[in-house]
């Protein structure tokens, strides 16, 4: 299946998923309702149905088991946080401290789960790699490093997620300068994008956002794609730059970074109200 067509798609289903949804919210419409940094109501039924589209695209068009783990798992354990988690711990190193300290928090439970869906999806990829008989043979410390590098990217891109548009543009980027890596991949990186894009409206307008259901859907996808387009070295920096921006994270606002530098500020602004 062409990406193009892969990624037209997904951004279909993903848009007609929001739209039904939306019509027959599980739960009610408030159980999905949240304020954003506005002030103003916003759903998280975007995340739903982001991981639908790209799922059901990445499927289709044959990226393999990997990709498609990637996003359902890491889009269910987002939710378990949208909708059941507390506010009384935030960030990794809240959570991990609360963790140490015997308090078991839903962010623990979702760290832990990225890891362990991480590692099964990098397995699944690893597995297909082999068997298909080029060059590339990971070992063990591969599919770990690969395993690291999905949960990485599912925690960095919901890190993103504080403004409208503002984790779908990064998605987008992304797909776009990861499909350019080869064939393998491209498949996956058009699930991510075509999603990403027909969702892209109402994000921008303050209407829906991904939350965590859909930002970790994403950012564990685009994950995966680097984990099929690269090798132990290209792993191993990609786990080093994740590990760095998270540990920023704790540190410095990645919106201040933003909307102090010129050029990523007239992109993050780009569409929205």
């Amino acid at each position: 299946m062409h990406p193009v067509a892969t990624g037209a798609l997904a951004g279909v289903v993903a848009s007609l998923s929001l739209k039904a949804l939306r019509a027959n919210p599980p739960g009610g419409a408030h159980r999905w309702e949240r304020t954003n940094h506005a002030g103003r109501p916003v759903t998280l039924l975007e995340g739903p149905a982001y991981a639908v589209g790209a799922a059901a695209a990445a499927g289709f068009a044959g990226a393999g088991p990997g990709p498609v783990l990637a996003a359902t798992a890491s889009a269910g354990l987002g939710a378990l946080d949208d909708l059941v988690g507390d506010s009384s711990s935030k960030g990794l190193k809240g959570h991990l401290g609360a963790l140490a300290r015997g308090q078991v928090t839903t962010g623990a439970v979702k760290v832990l789960g990225l890891g362990a869906a991480g590692l099964a999806t990098a397995t699944l990829v690893d597995r297909g790699l082999r068997r298909s008989g080029g060059p590339a043979r990971p070992t063990a410390v591969d599919t770990l490093v690969g395993g690291a590098v999905v949960a990485g990217s599912a925690n960095l891109l919901n890190l993103l997620d504080l403004r409208p548009g503002r984790a779908l543009k990064a998605t987008l980027l992304g797909a776009a300068a990861l499909a350019a890596t080869g064939r393998e991949p491209r498949a996956a990186a058009a699930a991510a994008g075509g999603a990403a894009m027909g969702l892209l409206a109402p994000d921008l307008r303050g209407e829906a956002m991904l939350g965590d259901t859909g930002a970790n859907s994403a950012g564990a996808l685009l994950g995966t794609v680097l984990v099929q387009a690269t090798g132990r070295r290209g792993r191993l920096v990609a786990l080093a730059v994740l590990t760095g921006l998270t540990l920023a994270s704790e540190k410095v606002s990645f919106t201040r970074v933003i909307e102090s530098t010129p050029v990523l500020r007239e992109i993050d602004a780009l569409g929205r109200r």
